[in-house]
Parts: structure tokens; C-alpha cells; sequence
């Protein structure tokens, strides 16, 4: 179909029923039609399309369209709020939040400190009633998030329906090749950290995102300040309005950084990708202003036959909200659930395809 004709079509009929409403009835009515036919248009035309699968191993490929077809499939955002920003700050206030019981273990360490981990165990699975056997999924939030938030909710509501345990924690220790992981995903991630921060950094990014996000992590530290104020000039770090400041104050300091510089070229995934050595599937939006889509390394992705990237070109910041009233499942639940399931059930057929 010829999107250009149609609308330029569309255009012609609109003036013509402007005209004629001028001297008759029902323009109101022909302009709302109108309107909405022309906005169909452009969202099936613009909007809604298939994602851009990136990957140097085929086999990897067959694999992801035979067992996770999600991934090949078209997209379509919620037609009302299909935009980057919108989807990423509505999200959270518009979808479910479905029940959990976690069963939190508290772990001390031996230099005074301690881990909190939460489990949900899925103890009635009825796929896996052997708790020694019941495959189980770690599941890392982001940045100042926790295992309330919605899209953990999400997750593990998903898990739950396949028969798997979960467990929940904020840091993941690196044991090279000796790793005892599957495979994993990775959903908005932001690649690189320089980009990110120079992205959060526009006046409408940050009034959205960025000062909220520093107020965020003022206040994961602050119950800590009579400590933390041996080491740093607190007061200094409380009167951070970017993210950026926040981390030059604070965060890079506080890992031992010698420069923000050299903790930002550290800690941004895209150097890191090209030693990965389990199978990783890893979901962006290119509207993902937390992650700008000319900062994903999709050359650097294609040197690794683990790597895996789903390119959206909607979805925001772990948003991909989907359908007319997205409360449920949105499309990045959907990919989590089909690669999980995938790599438990049928994971030893990932390289021989």
C-alpha cells in the first residue's frame, strides 16, 4: 500500500467535506473521522513495526524465531502513548502490580556488612514440585530499583506461571568462564554511560528524568549521612541536581575512582560486550533517552556470536507498553517470559541449529 496516496487522498477528501460543512452539516463529524483514519494511517505506517533483530550467528537467530518469536514479531506500542518519554513515565503508574510474598534471607559479611536477598520460591509449582530441580531466575533491577517495582512484579508473575523460583539481588559477582548462568537478558541497558548522562542532561530529559533520579539516590544515602560524612562532603553531595554531579561527588569516590571519567569508562556495558560468553539477549527501544539508540553497539554486538540485540523503534525506558489499556503485559514481559522458557526447556539447542 502507498502511504503517501492514501494521505494525500485523505487530505483531499478532508478539504472537500471542510467546504461543504461550511454551508451544510456534519463537518464536525468528518473531521473527527478524518482525523482518525489519517492517524491509523501513520501509526500502522510509522509506529507499529517489527524489531530490528541483531546477530552474527545464525544459529542464534533460528533459535530466537523458532522458540522466542516474540522477537520477530510486530510491535505495536499503545496507540496513545506510543512515545519514548510518555511510555517510560507512565509505566509504572499504569500497569498491575500483582501479588508477591518474597521470603527475604539477610546475608553478613565479613567486613560488617550484609546482603539482602529476596526469594520467591514458587513452592506450589506444579511443573517443578522438587524444589532441588525447579529452574530458577536471578533477576537484578536497576538503578535505585527494588523488588517492589512494577516491572519485577511482572516478571516474576511470569516466572511463576512456568513453574521457576526467583531471586532477587543488586549485585552480581563476575566469575569469568566458570559461571554457573545459562544465559541471560538484558533490557534497557544503557550502553554507554557518557551518552546517557549527555542525554539526561537536556533541559526536558532532565526536568522529566534527571533531577528525580539524583533526589532518588540522595535518598538511598541519606539514611547513612553520620556515617558517610567522615568520607565525604555530604552536604556538597545533598546539593547535587544532575546525575552526573551526583557521580562525581559521590559514586566515583566512593568505588575509588581516580576521575567521573574513569568510572563512566568502567562501568558503561559496550566494552564489556564483546567478552561475553553465554548466550544474552538484550532489548532496547532506540527512543530510550536513558540509552540513545546512535549509542547501542550493534557493530560491536555483531563481533560476539553470544550477543543478541532486539531493537524496538518505540518502547521508551523499560516501558514497551502494548494494547489499548496496557495494566497487564507489555511486550518486554513477553520477551522475557519466551527467552527464559526458551533457554530452560530447549537451551541445548541454541548452537546446534
Amino acid at each position: 500500500m502507498d502511504w503517501q496516496v492514501l494521505t494525500r487522498e485523505l487530505s483531499l477528501y478532508l478539504e472537500s467535506q471542510v467546504r461543504v460543512g461550511l454551508f451544510g452539516s456534519g463537518v464536525g463529524l468528518s473531521l473527527v473521522l478524518g482525523f482518525g483514519v489519517a492517524y491509523a494511517c501513520y501509526y500502522l505506517s510509522s509506529i507499529a513495526k517489527k524489531p530490528q533483530l541483531v546477530a552474527s550467528n545464525d544459529r542464534f537467530c533460528r533459535f530466537l524465531e523458532e522458540y522466542c518469536p516474540v522477537v520477530t514479531e510486530t510491535y505495536y506500542p499503545t496507540i496513545w502513548c506510543w512515545e519514548g518519554r510518555v511510555q517510560t513515565l507512565l509505566r509504572p503508574f499504569i500497569t498491575s502490580r500483582p501479588q508477591v510474598q518474597y521470603r527475604n534471607e539477610l546475608i553478613k559479611t565479613a567486613d560488617g556488612g550484609q546482603i539482602s536477598l529476596d526469594w520467591f520460591d514458587n513452592n506450589d509449582s506444579l511443573y517443578y514440585p522438587d524444589a532441588s530441580t525447579r529452574p530458577t531466575v536471578l533477576l537484578l533491577p536497576g538503578l535505585t530499583g527494588t523488588s517492589k517495582e512494577s516491572y519485577i512484579l511482572h516478571m516474576i508473575h511470569q516466572s511463576e506461571t512456568l513453574g521457576y523460583s526467583m531471586l532477587l539481588l543488586n549485585y552480581l559477582g563476575k566469575t569469568g568462564r566458570d559461571t554457573p548462568l545459562m544465559a541471560a537478558a538484558i533490557f534497557s541497558a544503557g550502553w554507554n554511560v557518557f551518552e546517557s548522562v549527555e542525554s539526561l542532561e537536556k533541559p526536558l530529559n532532565w526536568l522529566l528524568f534527571n533531577y528525580y533520579l539524583t533526589t532518588c539516590l540522595q535518598s538511598s544515602i541519606s539514611r547513612h549521612r553520620q556515617m558517610l560524612e567522615k568520607l565525604f562532603d555530604m552536604d556538597l553531595v545533598m546539593k547535587a541536581r544532575t546525575v552526573r554531579e551526583f557521580d562525581k561527588r559521590f559514586t566515583s569516590v566512593m568505588f575509588g575512582y581516580r576521575t567521573i571519567d574513569d568510572y563512566y569508562e568502567d562501568a558503561s556495558p559496550c566494552r564489556k560486550l564483546k567478552s561475553v560468553g553465554i548466550p544474552v539477549l538484550c532489548l532496547n527501544s532506540v527512543d530510550d533517552v536513558f540509552s540513545p539508540g546512535h549509542a547501542i553497539p550493534v557493530e560491536t554486538a555483531k563481533q560476539n556470536a553470544n550477543v543478541a540485540l532486539v531493537l524496538t523503534s518505540c518502547g521508551g525506558h523499560i516501558g514497551f507498553l502494548e494494547g489499548i489499556w496496557p495494566r497487564k503485559c507489555t511486550y518486554m514481559d513477553r520477551v522475557f517470559k519466551q527467552f527464559v522458557q526458551a533457554m530452560f526447556e530447549h537451551g541445548n539447542k541454541i548452537f546446534s541449529m
